[in-house]
């Protein structure tokens, strides 16, 4: 038995002992299967009860991984009048959570041209609805220093592990510029909570308080465009420019009736939403760069085309963002190709 199994193994000896020890709601542990798993190192199942409703439970374990942190961020954005998992129990040093269960729809699996439109207004409703609820001091700051160990992630994973290039020193000097423009902007911007992976994998279709949020653990307070950038520029699933910029002047309209600082006219705004999509589609790239590379987690890889393409469109409208264009072309020569065989 390899060493990964018997961690497996021992977390879910763990997790059983625990769940045993828990009165209300009165699980039927033999029902325990996985409900899905993400990018980190967090896992969750779904358990039946006596009640007649299914629970879930995560495990998150330490130190990688905080329960405490969703916890209290579930809180936050509970009490703020979003859809968010409950927490039912908790144990906190072992790194398990009991959660109510918001159901197996995300929205990944219901958009299509009929129904996003709808989707996607709730969406924003509820983002308008956390933002508007926003305080300083309350989640941590999304400050430079955090933007930027992101945007590190890109040339380190992307570039040096994914496309084995090192960069030479005035290639560096001119990311390093595109860096800085991108930072000056998203420093800028008006500060508000931000889920910080407000995407149709963590948005569940629920027939009432749609959405249901998932997965909002690292939040901080920080750009007012970023979460929107993330529902809208999904690593997932594409849509028509036309539809996003649709969209994001709905947002931008509403959020100006709300009362939220968003920019006084509608290009700002959408400076203001390109600037912080590129920060974080850079991120994305390193991130799944080292999930393959580092965890072995290969699905990742295919998502990669369309990150890229949002990077590169929004490059190319900016004459500051110009240089990250040209090294994307150099780097193209040594992008690896990927074969499959069926």
């Amino acid at each position: 038995m390899s060493s990964i199994q018997s961690t497996e193994n021992e977390r879910q000896t763990a997790m059983r002992n625990w769940l045993a020890g828990i009165s209300t709601p009165s699980l039927h542990l033999d029902t325990i299967r996985r409900a899905s798993e993400d990018a980190s190192f967090r896992s969750y199942y779904r358990v039946d009860a006596a009640d007649g409703q299914t629970y879930i439970v995560m495990d998150a374990p330490p130190p990688m991984e905080s329960v405490q942190r969703f916890a209290n961020v579930a809180d936050i954005f509970g009490k703020v009048g979003l859809t968010v998992p409950q927490v039912l129990a908790a144990d906190n040093e072992s790194g398990f959570l009991l959660l109510t269960d918001l159901g197996t729809t995300t929205y990944f699996h219901v958009l299509n041209n009929d129904s996003a439109h709808k989707l996607y207004m709730d969406a924003i409703d509820s983002l308008i609805l956390l933002q508007t609820q926003s305080q300083p001091d309350v989640l941590p700051e999304y400050d430079r220093a955090l933007l930027l160990k992101e945007l590190m992630i890109f040339p380190e994973w992307y570039i040096g592990k994914h496309l084995g290039v090192t960069l030479t020193a005035e290639q560096t000097a001119s990311l390093d510029k595109v860096f800085e423009a991108l930072l000056a902007n998203n420093l800028a911007q008006p500060q508000v909570f931000v889920h910080r992976d407000y995407h149709s994998r963590n948005l569940m279709l629920l027939d009432k308080g749609n959405p249901g949020v998932l997965d909002f653990q690292d939040a901080v307070y920080g750009p007012i465009t970023y979460d929107l950038v993330g529902l809208l520029r999904d690593a997932y699933v594409q849509w028509d420019e036309e539809m996003v910029l649709d969209w994001a002047i709905r947002y931008w309209e509403k959020a100006k009736r709300a009362g939220l600082p968003v920019s006084a006219d509608v290009d700002s705004f959408y400076r203001d939403f390109e600037f912080m999509g590129l920060q974080r589609h850079l991120k994305i790239l390193g991130i799944f760069a080292r999930l393959y590379h580092r965890d072995g987690k290969d699905a990742f890889l295919a998502d990669m085309p369309l990150v890229m393409e949002y990077v590169r469109k929004t490059a190319q409208r900016y004459n500051v963002l110009i240089p990250l264009l040209r090294l994307l072309d150099v780097l193209e020569d040594k992008k690896p190709q990927v074969g499959y065989t069926f």
